[in-house]
C-alpha cells in the first residue's frame, strides 16, 4: 500500500468506525412481533408469576375450613407464628412458593396458575434478637400438617442447612410434620416402608452443639412427635399443645380407649411432667419467649463458645442471706431455688423442666455474663434423694452443657438414692449409674459448691467426677457412707440389740449420736485435706465468679481446639 492510500485510509478509519460502533448500539426496529407468543425480554410474566404465588401464600383464606378451625382453637395462623417470633423485618423464606398448583394454558407457551394450594410448612431464615437461625413452622390449616409432595424435601433441606451453616434451628410444631396418611397410598398408587430421611442429620445437630429448639404450639403426631422431642430444648403452649404417636381415633382402635380428647392424650399435664417435653408456657407467645430466652445462651455450634453479655450485677457483691439460709436443724427444709438466685447474676436464673424430675433441678444463668449449666438437688422434694426421675434429668442436662461447651456449677446437698419399694420398681440404681457413667464421659468443667449433705454413691459420683476436683463447702456441711440416721443402728447394730432396756438403750444411741455428731464437724475433714476449702456462704458469688472467668479465659479455647482435632466427642443423644 502506498503512502498516499494510507492517508487516505487513515481519515475514513474514524468515520467508518463510528459508523460501525453506531450500529451496534443504535436501538434496533422490533420486529413485528405476535402479541399471542411474544415473551417479555425481562421475564416479568415469571416474575409476576412467583409474585401472584407468594401472595396466595401470605393471604389467609378466611373461609377455609382449615383456618377457620385454626383460629377457632385459639392459634395463630402459621405466618402469624413466624411473624411473632422473629425479629421484625428478618423474615426470608425458603422454598416460598412450594406447593401444589394447577396450571392454565394459554396461547402459544404461556400458562397461568389457575389454583395453589401451598406447601403446609414455612421455612426460612430470620433473627432471635439478632441471633440468625433457620426455622420450619407447620401449617395445621391445610391438610392437618400432614406432607406434601413438597414439605418432606423442604424440611430435610432446612435440617440440612442447620448444619452446612452451623446455624441454631427453631421448629414449630403443629401437626404431624411430614408423616404421610393413608390418602398418600392412594396418591401414590403404591404403598411405602416410612423413610426416615432427616433423622441422620439432626443426630449430627445434636452432638454438634447445634442449637435445635422446638415448640408444641398445636397437637404434635408421630414424626412432628418426634421431631420436636428429638431436639435440645422443647416447650409446649398450655392452651393449645397436646403430643402423641397417634391420635385418638387410631388410639380407640387400637387399644379401645375412647372419647378421648388431645389434652386427655397428650396435653401438658402429661407429657410436662414426664420429661418428654421439657418446659410448659401458657401460650403461643410465652413459647417464643422461652425460645429466644434459651437461645441466647448458647453458641451456634459446638465449635465456638458461649455468647457473653455485659451485666451491671457486681461480680464482687456478697450474699450474706447465705449465711443462714441452711437451717442448723438437720431435719428442716430450704430453697434451694434461692441459693441459685443469690449466687448468680440478677435475673439471670432460666429454669429447665420444673415440673418433672423434682428431686432435681437444672438451668441455665450467667455469673459476670458468662452463661453457666446450674445443677441443684431440691431436699423440698423426698428430702433431695436422687430418684430415676431426677437423675434422668441430670443426665440429660450434662449432656446438654456438655455440647454446647457451657460450664457448670452444682449446689450439691444429696443423701444419697432414693430407697424403697417404689424406687427400685422404678429402676433408680440403672438410671443412677447412667447418670454415674455421663459424669464421667462428660468434660466439660464443673465447679461443686457443697451446701449440706454428701452421702453414698450419689454423692460420690457428683463430687468426684473431675480431676483435680473443684469445689468448695460451706460450714453446713456434712458427709460420710451413710447418713447418721438409719448409719448408728446399722454400724451398731448388735451393740444396741444387746440392750435389753428401753430407756438404756435409747441413752446410749444418744451418746454415740453426740460423738459421731461431734467428729462429723467439718472442720475435722478439712484437718485432713478431706475437703480442699470450707468457706463463707456470703462469699460463694465472687469465688464461682473467679472460676468461671478463668474458665472462659483459659479452658473453654483449649476445648475448642480439642473438640475440633476430634479428642473429644460430646453425644447429647
Amino acid at each position: 500500500m502506498t503512502a498516499s492510500n494510507d492517508s487516505k485510509s487513515s481519515k475514513a478509519a474514524p468515520s467508518e468506525r463510528l459508523s460501525q460502533v453506531a450500529g451496534h448500539v443504535a436501538p434496533r426496529k422490533r420486529r413485528a412481533a405476535n402479541a399471542k407468543n411474544e415473551l417479555p425480554a425481562d421475564y416479568s410474566d415469571i416474575l409476576g408469576q412467583l409474585e401472584s404465588l407468594k401472595t396466595i401464600a401470605r393471604t389467609p383464606d378466611t373461609k377455609n375450613k382449615g383456618y377457620v378451625r385454626q383460629k377457632q382453637a385459639g392459634k395463630l395462623w402459621v405466618r402469624e407464628r413466624v411473624l411473632e417470633l422473629l425479629d421484625e423485618g428478618s423474615f426470608h423464606e425458603v422454598g416460598s412458593v412450594s406447593g401444589t398448583v394447577q396450571w392454565k394454558k394459554l396461547e402459544g407457551t404461556k400458562e397461568e396458575p389457575e389454583s395453589y394450594v401451598p406447601s403446609n410448612n414455612v421455612q426460612g431464615f430470620g433473627t432471635l434478637r439478632g441471633r440468625k437461625v433457620v426455622f420450619t413452622a407447620d401449617d395445621f390449616s391445610i391438610r392437618a400438617g400432614h406432607a406434601d409432595g413438597a414439605l418432606m424435601e423442604k424440611t430435610i433441606y432446612m435440617e440440612k442447612l442447620a448444619v452446612a451453616l452451623k446455624l441454631p434451628i427453631v421448629k414449630l410444631v403443629d401437626g404431624s410434620s411430614g408423616g404421610g396418611s393413608v390418602t398418600t397410598i392412594k396418591t401414590a398408587g403404591y404403598s411405602y416402608i416410612p423413610p426416615m430421611p432427616s433423622f441422620k442429620h439432626v443426630a449430627e445437630q445434636l452432638n454438634l452443639g447445634i442449637p435445635n429448639l422446638g415448640a408444641v404450639l398445636g397437637p404434635a403426631i408421630g414424626l412432628g412427635a418426634a421431631r420436636v422431642v428429638a431436639c435440645h430444648f422443647s416447650v409446649m403452649a398450655a392452651d393449645v399443645g397436646a403430643l402423641f404417636n397417634a391420635g385418638p381415633k387410631v388410639v380407640a382402635g387400637a387399644t379401645f380407649e375412647e372419647g378421648l380428647s388431645f389434652t386427655d392424650l397428650g396435653g401438658p399435664s402429661m407429657h410436662c411432667t414426664n420429661g418428654t417435653i421439657d418446659n410448659l408456657a401458657a401460650n403461643e407467645q410465652e413459647c417464643f419467649e422461652q425460645l429466644r430466652t434459651v437461645l441466647s445462651y448458647l453458641p451456634n455450634s459446638g465449635g465456638s463458645l458461649p455468647p457473653i453479655l455485659s451485666s451491671d450485677d457486681p461480680i464482687d457483691r456478697i450474699c450474706e442471706e447465705l449465711r443462714t439460709i441452711i437451717p442448723r436443724r438437720k431435719a428442716r427444709m430450704y430453697d434451694p431455688r434461692k441459693i441459685i438466685t443469690s449466687v448468680v447474676d440478677l435475673d439471670s436464673w432460666f429454669e429447665i423442666g420444673a415440673l418433672w424430675g423434682t428431686t432435681a433441678i437444672v438451668g441455665l444463668a450467667r455469673l459476670g455474663g458468662r452463661p453457666v449449666g446450674i445443677i441443684s438437688l431440691n431436699c423440698e422434694v423426698n428430702a433431695g434423694a436422687l430418684d430415676a426421675a431426677g437423675s434422668q434429668k441430670l443426665t440429660r442436662h450434662l449432656k446438654f452443657c456438655d455440647s454446647f461447651n457451657i460450664p457448670i456449677i452444682q449446689f450439691v446437698d444429696v443423701p444419697g438414692y432414693a430407697i424403697g419399694t417404689n424406687a427400685e420398681r422404678t429402676a433408680t440404681m440403672r438410671h443412677g449409674i447412667a447418670l454415674a457413667t455421663t459424669y464421667f464421659s462428660t468434660t466439660t468443667p464443673v465447679f461443686s459448691v457443697v451446701t449440706r449433705r454428701v452421702y453414698g454413691v450419689a454423692g460420690g459420683i457428683m463430687l468426684d467426677c473431675r480431676d483435680p476436683r473443684m469445689r468448695v463447702a460451706w460450714p453446713s456441711g456434712e458427709w460420710g457412707s451413710l447418713p447418721l440416721d438409719g448409719g448408728i443402728e446399722v454400724g451398731h447394730a448388735a451393740e444396741l440389740k444387746a440392750i435389753k432396756d428401753k430407756d438404756e438403750r435409747e441413752a446410749r444411741y444418744k451418746e454415740l449420736e453426740e460423738e459421731y455428731t461431734r467428729l462429723m464437724n467439718p472442720v475435722r475433714t478439712a484437718n485432713a485435706f478431706g475437703v480442699e476449702e470450707i468457706i463463707d456462704p456470703a462469699l460463694t458469688r465472687q469465688i464461682a465468679v473467679e472460676w468461671l472467668k478463668h474458665v472462659y479465659d483459659e479452658l473453654l479455647p483449649s476445648r475448642l481446639l480439642d473438640r475440633a482435632s476430634g479428642k473429644i466427642h460430646p453425644i447429647f443423644y
